[in-house]
């Protein structure tokens, strides 16, 4: 493991954590967005992270070896929640179901954003940022002591 390894890989979940905070975002910004742009309400979205790998000599032989060969974290994607949306009694609403005779008159769907939900995520998001900029505090730290003992 070089020197900077412990730091990259530190640095891959801090850009990871940064996106999730920014979906987090966006989600709560869209929290009573009835209609969109294909007409139907927003769905939440999550962001699925997996291991960076790098199939360097390096990491074959520390896998060979049985020893731990990460290399960080990477976003393979942002998809979308496909639980169902809320229903919403208001008959006032724009988006409300107006034919009178529909079963589902009055109701309005709404997007399927719990806000509670969100701030967990939101925090827990924050926690993982910080730990993440204290390894790498601790890494750099380290390396300035490693210097030091060479004077």
């Amino acid at each position: 493991m070089g020197v900077f390894d412990s730091i990259n890989i530190s640095a891959s979940g801090l850009t990871a954590q940064r996106l999730r905070l920014d979906v987090v975002a966006g989600n709560i910004a869209n929290a009573n967005t009835t209609r969109g742009v294909n007409g139907e309400p927003y769905r939440r979205q999550i962001v699925t992270m997996g291991e960076r790998t790098a199939t360097s000599f390096q990491n074959v032989l520390a896998q060979e070896m049985g020893q731990a060969s990460g290399q960080g974290v990477r976003v393979t994607g942002i998809v979308k929640d496909e639980t169902p949306f809320k229903l919403v009694f208001d008959p006032s609403h724009p988006d409300a179901v107006k034919e009178p005779g529909d079963p589902m008159y009055g109701y309005v769907r709404m997007p399927n954003v719990d806000i509670a939900r969100e701030m967990v995520d939101m925090i827990s998001a924050t926690r993982s940022y910080e730990a993440n900029v204290t390894a790498i505090n601790a890494a750099k730290s380290q390396a300035l002591k490693a210097l030091e003992i060479g004077r």
